[in-house]
């Protein structure tokens, strides 16, 4: 029987990825012996899909745009098509349980056959293993927004076969495809890619050929190996599947559909970069998932300054995440201690100085920054003037060579004293008081 939601969510995953959703879709008989499919055929569809036609923009290795960022290129999406998955074989069991043929065994789980997938395959317009980790990376943001799956490579909820032929420079026909199956990361499939283009060139050079099959990706050796040669579409047997009827999607329920679909990641990126005016770079990394985009969005906006809150994040927080080689999802500074922070600082309540240390606490100790402020007693940025000014007269009477230079014309003295200042009092003066209080005395 068919699925309504599994349509629903096949459909709005065609949407968010650009194609053209078909109003009659078939159902076939894809026929194969394999111990993965006990029944000897799959149920999927082939000459008439669900949808067709899309693409996906990625930000290209092929030069540069007239901005002088990296040139956007679209890779296009061929088809989206309903199916039902199989099973998985696992080889080399013969070392656990011993074995009479050879030392090797292969059992099957059998546990996922008959669950509704969609596959998405994309037209020849990769060229080089970096630009499919990009359109993979791309993909997956898509479809995590979408809530169509979670996309788990470890737990086989998302899976990706790469093609991969090799042509010499100028010639436009296509060489002989090779498909590398079951690798688990997309640094692993760049890793392949790179090796399976390299192997096929040297074959072709050595007066070789390449032979149509599915190879496997050993990530030790950092090598393709042959698995089974690959069957044409043809051999599949496919037929019209005699048990489910054609699936229409009318233009009524594509619209009730497309009322689902979230902002995309493109569109919410440009919105960000826009409204919070932050890097192109760090719209990229706080929209990597929906729910930190939301969690970032929804402390910005709570925020006395949504733009403060954007700045600490490029400013503060990302710079100590690359430091630690940490994702952005493992900072123990959250968004909304982002947020507090932010709002500190505009209050007055903390220097731009105190707040460095704290974040630097929060780093050390492992703390979300409101805790770690609680843990500091509340430390408060002073403005008592008499205090301040006790503290500029010593750092006067202490530099007469700078207060000369001063006095002489250089006036970009001034953020000498005050550094020295908010340095005497440990961070804790008022940056914009000690400015007020020295430009008086040195008036």
């Amino acid at each position: 029987m068919l699925n309504r939601t599994a349509v629903e969510f096949a459909t709005r995953a065609a949407l968010a990825l650009n194609c053209r959703i078909n109003e009659t879709s078939i159902f076939a008989r894809k026929n194969y012996f394999y111990p993965d499919l006990p029944k000897g055929y799959q149920i999927s569809q082939y000459d008439k899909p669900l949808a067709e036609f899309g693409y996906i923009e990625i930000s290209s290795s092929r030069g540069k745009d007239a901005g002088g960022g990296a040139r956007a290129t679209k890779i296009g999406i061929t088809r989206v098509h309903l199916e039902e998955d199989a099973g998985k074989s696992l080889h080399g069991f013969g070392e656990v349980y011993g074995s009479d043929f050879g030392g090797e065994k292969t059992a099957i789980d059998l546990n996922r056959t008959g669950v509704p997938l969609i596959e998405i395959v994309s037209e020849p317009d990769i060229s080089t293993p970096d630009e499919a980790y990009e359109y993979l990376t791309r993909l997956k943001e898509i479809i995590l927004y979408t809530g169509v799956s979670d996309c788990n490579m470890e737990e086989g909820s998302l899976r990706c076969d790469a093609n991969v032929s090799v042509r010499p420079r100028g010639q436009k026909e296509l060489g002989t495809k090779t498909e590398i199956k079951n690798v688990n990361s997309f640094r692993f499939i760049r890793e392949a890619l790179v090796y399976e283009i390299a192997r096929q060139i040297e074959a072709i050079e050595g007066g070789g050929k390449v032979t149509q099959e599915t190879r496997l990706y050993d990530a030790h050796e950092g090598k393709t190996y042959s698995m089974r040669s690959k069957e044409q579409a043809h051999d599949y047997r496919y037929f019209p599947e005699p048990d489910l009827l054609p699936l229409v999607v009318d233009e009524k329920w594509k619209a009730e559909i497309a009322k689902t679909l979230p902002e995309l990641p493109e569109a919410r990126r440009a919105r960000l970069v826009k409204e919070y005016g932050i890097t192109e770079y760090d719209a990229q990394v706080l929209t990597a998932s929906k729910s930190l985009a939301d969690e970032f969005e929804a402390a910005a906006s709570a925020a006395k300054n949504p733009k403060r809150v954007a700045n600490l994040v490029q400013g503060e927080l990302m710079g100590r995440l690359k430091a630690k080689s940490l994702e952005i999802e493992q900072s123990p500074i959250s968004m909304r201690g982002v947020a507090a922070s932010a709002d500190l600082v505009e209050s007055g309540a903390i220097s731009g100085k105190m707040l460095k240390d704290l974040y630097d606490l929060s780093f050390e100790r492992g703390k979300d920054f409101p805790e770690v402020y609680d843990d500091e007693g509340r430390p408060r940025q002073s403005s008592d003037t008499s205090a301040l000014e006790k503290i500029i007269d010593e750092i006067l009477a202490a530099n007469p060579k700078q207060l000369e230079q001063y006095r002489a014309g250089k006036t970009t003295m001034l953020g000498f004293f005050v550094g020295q200042v908010m340095k005497a009092s440990k961070g804790q003066a008022n940056p914009q008081l000690v400015n007020e209080l020295l430009s008086k005395k040195l008036g």
